[in-house]
């Protein structure tokens, strides 16, 4: 079997249009599709799924959490810019610039959390 990358990634929302707010305006996802218990949003090459945990009419994990996810989003603009850009959005960081091991080597980090609490790593190569 010879993976080749990750297609979606989906996150449990305790306020689901607070969430979608946060993933479009903050990190300017396009928002795909949207019903009562699930918005899927574009994030580069990947999607961004958003369901709440009434969402019954799909297969879904065996005890969707909210605020359980830890993951990293890779960033095409300057970590600069993206700071100021946070801060303008009053966005706390919660750690970094930091240097870290990504999966193409040697990238810098900052951290912050979305309103579930999930940990957002943005990171610049």
């Amino acid at each position: 079997m010879k993976i080749k990358r990750l297609d979606h990634i989906v996150l449990t929302a305790s306020d689901l249009a607070k969430a979608t707010r946060f993933y479009h305006e903050v990190f300017d996802m396009p928002i795909l599709e949207e019903s009562e218990t699930v918005v899927t949003l574009r994030c580069g090459h990947q999607l961004l799924k958003l369901q709440t945990t009434a969402r019954k009419d799909a297969l879904v994990a065996k005890t969707p959490t909210s605020g359980s996810a830890d993951l990293c989003l890779v960033t095409g603009d300057a970590l600069a810019d993206d700071i100021n850009h946070l801060k303008s959005y009053f966005v706390e960081i919660i750690a970094g610039p930091v240097t870290r091991i990504g999966a193409n080597g040697q990238m810098t980090s900052i951290y912050l959390n979305d309103p579930d609490g999930n940990l957002i790593e943005i990171s610049e190569y």
